[in-house]
Order: structure tokens, then C-alpha cells, then sequence
């Protein structure tokens, strides 16, 4: 459960902290993966190992992602500071609406895109579990045009969710070197006590 006061939560819960950093740590692989497999020139075993692990790594984040996003509807999440001008909570809660929509849609289309392709090539999970197609999408009698779109969903996701990662880690900085309040901390694995400590530059 969060750490708390009389003033109400002041904390993401553990299970939160651990989904969200496991999130990111998988996001950030699966988009630096696509970016070697679309712009190195690698040996095509190398790819089709890479494009294996690629699409494994992304079953598997798709599925934090839909425990994080359970966790968080039944979970009330700290506040943010009240201080912050309205339009800047409202520009807070978009960005979050819009790196939540996207961490769904960019698994989703992959798992999409490799239903329809042509090549036809099965998923298996870490060289172990067979992971099925999307039903409809694997029965297409021409899979090539919806597989362009698909790929271009993908594409422009990941660098859309790339741009917002950014702009996340940013705002973040800010609270916590410029505004010196506790909005970093909430998410940091560690004690809330002891990050706001160490952002007063106090002891523990």
C-alpha cells in the first residue's frame, strides 16, 4: 500500500512503482530493437532472431501494460502538487491519457501487423510458447495493403510514444530539479520519506 498522511496519498503503490519501471525498461528495448532492425543492415538470421525477440519482448509488455492499467483504475494514485497551475494538471493528465493509449495500441498493432503479414511467419515466445494470430486478420484473402497500414500505425506509434517518453522524462526533471517538489519521488523505488529528503537536501 502507498505511504500516506493525513493529507491523503503520497505515493504510488509497490506493485505500481515495479509495473511502471518493468514497463519502461521493455518499451525502451522494444524501440531501440526496431530502430537496429530498420536501419542497420544485419544479417537476415540476425533479423529474423531480433524481429523473434522483438515481437516476444512485446507480448510480454503488453500484458504489464494491461495489469498496470487494471492496478491503476482500482488504486487512487498522489495527487499532484497544488501548486501547479490548472492547465498544467490538465496538460499532465492528457500526456498520461496519450503515453496509456499509446503503450496499448503499439502491442496491439504489432500483434496486428504480424497476424496479417504475408510472410506468414508463426510467433513463438521466447523460442517456447506458440502464440496465436488475430482470427480475422490471419484469414484475409489479400493481407498485403492492411499490412502496409498496420506497419505505418506501428511506425508512427513508436515514435509518437518515443516523443512523449521524452516529454515524460522531462516534466519529471523538472519537478525534481527545478520546481523541488515531490512529483519524482512518488515514482522513484524508493521510501517517499527518504526522496523528499534528499530533495531538501535533509537527513532521513
Amino acid at each position: 500500500m502507498p505511504a500516506s498522511t493525513a493529507s491523503g496519498i503520497t505515493r504510488y503503490t509497490t506493485v505500481a512503482i515495479i509495473l511502471h519501471w518493468m514497463i519502461a525498461l521493455g518499451i525502451l528495448t522494444l524501440i531501440a530493437m526496431g530502430l537496429v532492425m530498420d536501419h542497420l543492415n544485419l544479417d537476415p538470421m540476425r533479423v529474423f532472431q531480433l524481429y523473434q525477440l522483438h515481437k516476444s519482448i512485446g507480448i510480454s509488455v503488453m500484458f504489464l501494460i494491461a495489469l498496470r492499467i487494471g492496478w491503476r483504475l482500482m488504486h487512487t494514485t498522489p495527487p499532484l502538487p497544488a501548486e501547479m497551475p490548472p492547465l498544467e494538471k490538465k496538460g499532465a493528465h492528457l500526456a498520461h491519457l496519450a503515453l496509456y493509449g499509446l503503450q496499448v495500441l503499439l502491442p496491439l498493432s504489432g500483434w496486428a501487423m504480424v497476424s496479417v503479414s504475408v510472410l506468414g511467419i508463426p510467433t513463438v515466445l521466447f523460442g517456447t510458447l506458440p502464440w496465436p494470430d488475430l482470427p480475422v486478420l490471419s484469414t484475409l484473402p489479400d493481407k498485403a495493403p492492411v499490412e502496409a497500414v498496420l506497419k505505418g500505425v506501428h511506425h508512427w506509434a513508436a515514435w509518437g510514444l518515443l516523443g512523449l517518453i521524452i516529454l515524460h522524462v522531462a516534466a519529471a526533471l523538472r519537478h525534481r530539479f527545478i520546481l523541488h517538489d515531490h512529483v519524482l519521488s512518488q515514482m522513484l523505488p524508493v521510501s517517499g520519506s527518504t526522496a523528499l529528503a534528499h530533495q531538501k537536501g535533509e537527513t532521513p
